[in-house]
């Protein structure tokens, strides 16, 4: 007889991690970035704070590396080598393991929201203005935004396609999702 398929176990077959001599972590992704779960807002907007008080503190991450196995036998690569890119992931592995899948969702959907709202100048992208509030120790993002961020679909390069988060923050605000 054999035990049940338990989600620690999955989780344990999905992602392997390595630690290099010099403190990089590499993380080896049997998925693809786009097959990953979607996660709960609450546990975005908790990465989120922790990000931002990591960053506040400069209390930086370990340099990360990731490598999704696709289906058709390719990868695709991501390297966390920005101090700040690590500070993020950082906090995302304290709120959900990165060595599991939803904590890798976690984590690179943190990312892509940083991603998606940076542009030059360090000013939010006009379409997301009404979702964000600067301040100087950093953003406060709107809780329509991080439900639909914890909610999309990644693309394979572990982004949000913004048009497809547009669509979904309409539809959410005129459902009547919180604001």
């Amino acid at each position: 007889m054999t035990a049940p398929h338990s989600p620690r176990s999955e989780a344990r077959s999905t992602i392997t991690v390595a630690e290099s001599a010099d403190g990089t972590l590499t993380y080896r992704v049997a998925l693809p970035p786009e097959a990953l779960p979607p996660v709960r807002p609450r546990d975005l907007d908790a990465a989120w704070q922790r990000a931002r008080a990591a960053a506040i503190a400069e209390r930086w991450g370990k340099l990360r590396l990731f490598r999704f196995l696709r289906e058709d036998g390719g990868t695709t690569d991501l390297a966390l080598t920005d101090p700040d890119a690590a500070c993020w992931a950082e906090a995302a592995n304290l709120v959900a393991p990165l060595a599991s899948a939803y904590g890798m969702s976690l984590c690179l959907r943190l990312l892509a929201l940083v991603s998606l709202l940076a542009v030059d100048g360090g000013e939010p992208r006009r379409w997301t203005a009404p979702y964000v509030t600067l301040r100087r120790d950093g953003a406060d993002i709107a809780p329509v935004l991080l439900n639909a961020a914890a909610q999309a679909t990644l693309t394979p390069d572990a982004q949000f396609d913004p048009e497809r988060l547009r669509t979904r923050l309409a539809t959410q605000t005129l459902l009547g999702a919180p604001a």
